[in-house]
């Protein structure tokens, strides 16, 4: 009984916190971040108390293109959408930051291989253009704020024959045209490593996928991996789970932080 209500209060404050535009601070003191990716970066953990929590200074960009508080669940790319780590990596970075607030942009999409986070092209699936559907929202926030990361968790969806032997090639492409989209070409890029789980074993390919994350800081600059070591699955063995996705923004803010310290 007390996670339906603890749902219930989620979805509340989240419909609250849309009806009010937030008050923005000067562009130079509005640091942006970019989600990116499939459902690890969406987030499909439980929505709690904690996570509805606003912090004044983390904003998120609604899907009605609006700034509002950051609450769970940031994304909307599908009906399962929950926790994630981007309101933990926010309200870290805003703690490190005092005199600056956080703007995050969810763009992330379920599923999404990352062919299809290319100009014009359709997925199915979630009946969207990835690609497309971001330059809008980037293009919307932009004027707004200071671009400072692109944060991108996805490869499951390339972890099969096929598809695994050139992912590496597509990430590196994938960095330049998102630094180009967001006209800063040394913008930190933050990539999540897969879900490591005990009882999903990892095929050879998604071991490809896996490794091109881990050398993504040798070949490109400015470019970061996190671990998802010791992290547990929600029950389904492929997402994670809430204390996870927490547990992996705090991950991706320490990698941020040291990049940019």
């Amino acid at each position: 009984m007390i996670r339906p209500l603890i749902c219930l209060l989620a979805l509340f404050v989240t419909v609250f916190a849309a009806a009010e535009d937030a008050s923005l601070p000067a562009k130079d003191k509005f640091h942006l971040f970019l989600l990116v990716g499939q459902s690890n970066m969406a987030g499909r953990g439980v929505v709690e108390a904690q996570d509805v929590v606003v912090n004044p200074r983390v904003l998120m960009l609604s899907k009605e293109g609006k700034w509002v508080p950051a609450v769970d669940p940031m994304h909307f790319d599908k009906a399962a959408a929950g926790v994630g780590l981007g309101k933990t990596f926010g309200q870290i970075i805003a703690e490190a930051n005092p005199g600056v607030t956080i703007g995050l942009i969810p763009c992330a999409v379920g599923g999404s291989p990352i062919d299809t986070w290319k100009p014009g092209v359709f997925y199915p699936a979630t009946k969207s253009h990835p690609w497309d559907d971001m330059v809008k929202r980037v293009e919307l926030a932009l004027p707004a704020g200071t671009i400072k990361g692109i944060l991108w968790h996805q490869g499951e969806s390339d972890s099969q024959a096929g598809l695994a032997e050139t992912y590496a090639g597509k990430l590196s492409d994938l960095v330049k045209r998102l630094r180009e989209l967001v006209k800063a070409p040394e913008v930190p890029f933050i990539a999540g490593q897969m879900g490591v789980f005990d009882e999903a074993p990892w095929s050879p390919e998604k071991v490809l996928v896996d490794k091109a994350h881990r050398d993504l800081p040798k070949e490109v600059p400015h470019t970061a991996f996190v671990t998802a070591e010791g992290l547990n699955h929600k029950g389904d063995k492929v997402h994670f789970d809430a204390a996870a996705y927490r547990e992996l923004g705090k991950r991706y803010a320490a990698a941020f932080l040291k990049m940019t310290k």
